[in-house]
């Protein structure tokens, strides 16, 4: 995903650029709204439409469903969707809000903001990609959002399916590299050893569900993870280099612990 985007986006000179997926049905009349977003502000770097489930188009999509966020530990969820739970669409996130990440499935990106910080992280691979690279464009200055009036259709899961254990892989070995990246508080240390606490703790609920491929994917991606350390340092001082000193506090501390200690499941439960 990453790098054949990347090829692909700096042979192109438009000014705003669609990453679309191959599994996504677009809407009549949906880029106007998009096109609307970008003008109403000049630091607006990226926007997703809405997003919702081709295979239940009265519910949001898991991917992105209406604009993404990260909790203090860099776990991704979505308003419409906190982990597996997706949320029927009743307009109740007809707000063009700021977003902390939009989704890949369906993301404009300014070109030259989007080469400023660097394009995409080949390291990624896939998943979580564009949640890093949102995160950057945050760090440079720049602004997320969302026009909930132009909506997609995603069918999803047409690389690797949620069952896939090479999709546990990417995602939780990318969202360690998230924050060694981009987290620049002064206790990111300790972020991340918590979230490697908690990455063991989900590796014996694999284990306990009989789930060992998963339980392999989480030690596998963490053996990768330190494999590639000492280029994700050396990738957070790029970052710092460009990186302002603005900074918004993330509306939840744990989406785990509001989910499954709090059974908080939608997100206007948990904001």
């Amino acid at each position: 995903y990453a790098g054949g985007y990347n090829v692909a986006l700096r042979s192109v000179d438009e000014e705003i650029i669609c990453l679309l997926n191959n599994d996504i049905e677009v809407t009549e009349n949906w880029l106007a709204p998009i096109t609307r977003l970008f003008k109403s502000d000049d630091t607006i770097a990226a926007a997703q439409p809405l997003l919702l489930d081709d295979k239940r188009r009265t519910h949001f999509e898991y991917a992105g469903a209406a604009g993404g966020y990260l909790d203090r530990l860099a776990y991704p969820y979505c308003r419409g969707r906190i982990f597996d739970q997706v949320e029927e669409n009743h307009q109740q996130y007809s707000d063009s809000t700021q977003l902390d990440w939009a989704s890949g499935a369906a993301l404009f990106v300014k070109k030259n903001a989007f080469l400023e910080v660097g394009a995409l992280d080949e390291a990624y691979f896939a998943h979580q990609e564009e949640i890093d690279l949102c995160w950057r464009l945050r760090h440079a200055g720049y602004k997320i959002a969302i026009a909930t009036d132009a909506t997609v259709y995603h069918l999803g899961g047409g690389t690797l399916a949620a069952l896939n254990p090479r999709k546990t892989f990417y995602n939780f070995r990318n969202s360690l590299f998230n924050i060694v990246k981009n987290d620049h508080s002064a206790n990111w240390l300790g972020i991340l050893f918590l979230r490697m606490v908690l990455d063991g703790l989900a590796g014996l609920q694999f284990l306990f569900k009989a789930k060992p491929a998963h339980f392999m994917a989480i030690l596998k991606a963490h053996a990768s993870f330190y494999a590639g350390l000492s280029d994700m340092l050396h990738k957070r001082q790029e970052v710092k280099r460009y990186a302002k000193k603005t900074s918004t506090k993330p509306e939840v501390f744990s989406i785990v612990y509001q989910f499954f200690v709090k059974k908080r499941s939608n997100y206007q439960s948990v904001k």
